[in-house]
């Protein structure tokens, strides 16, 4: 699973998953660009990715905005020439991000229009304006970080298991469509529990335990790669068997 010289974009890469792959992919010889939101936490993991050594940037957006995701993806190809893969890790429960909480009913309706935002348009708007430079190249990757969420549903954070169950099936499949006639592929990843928070170890599992966040990445890294070249429009439960529960 050769990276050396590909150009890999990752929102959400300033921290948990996101930083991870892209230190991973660092390692492996890729051009890294980092997107998040948060600028000071961005700027200390770029330099310590640049410290591998690696080629590494970052760009500071809120993905919510998509005349500032269209910025990004001509920052990254005017300093790498190229995005070979786009991993889409930006996003969160809106509930705990926005620090409410409460019945969905009781809630204010911008805690949902935040969660749609953040967790589905700002993959979309992503997929949107990376596609269109893969195209160019008639190759490219496009992984979406799904959810057990978006598999079980949630009552405490309605649109992240809305978001989390439209990149699994419906954006995945349609992205894998509208890319194939230029070479892309888009698959979707979808962890259960993952040692990123606390609170993910008491979780159930089939397996008794979260995942360590280097599972996770390890997949991800074989979705995209040559590997798994006959890949494309579906998604993968990573997940220890949580939703056997369900059957």
């Amino acid at each position: 699973m050769s990276y050396q010289g590909k150009t890999v974009l990752i929102t959400g890469g300033a921290s948990g998953m996101g930083l991870l792959c892209g230190q991973c992919y660092a390692r492996e010889g890729a051009k890294v660009a980092l997107v998040d939101i948060n600028g000071e936490e961005l700027s200390r993991r770029v330099e310590e990715i640049r410290a591998y050594p690696a080629e590494c940037v970052g760009i500071c957006i809120d993905i919510r905005d998509y005349p500032s995701v269209e910025k990004a993806r001509d920052e990254v190809v005017e300093r790498f020439g190229s995005i070979d893969l786009l991993i889409n890790c930006a996003g969160g429960a809106e509930c705990r991000i926005l620090n409410v909480h409460g019945e969905f009913h009781e809630l204010p309706i911008d805690v949902f229009d935040f969660g749609i935002d953040l967790n589905l348009k700002g993959a979309v708007y992503f997929d949107h304006a990376v596609l269109a430079q893969m195209a160019k190249q008639n190759s490219g990757v496009i992984i979406h970080l799904g959810s057990i969420t978006g598999y079980e549903g949630s009552a405490n954070n309605v649109a992240y298991a809305a978001s989390k169950s439209a990149l699994m099936t419906g954006v995945t499949k349609s992205i894998a469509q509208a890319g194939a006639k230029y070479n892309v592929r888009c698959v979707c990843i979808a962890p259960g529990p993952v040692l990123t928070r606390p609170g993910m170890a008491n979780m159930k599992t089939m397996m008794g335990r979260a995942a360590e966040p280097q599972e996770i990445v390890d997949l991800i890294m074989y979705a995209a790669s040559d590997k798994a070249a006959f890949m494309t429009g579906n998604y993968i439960l990573i997940d220890g068997g949580r939703h056997l529960f369900q059957m």
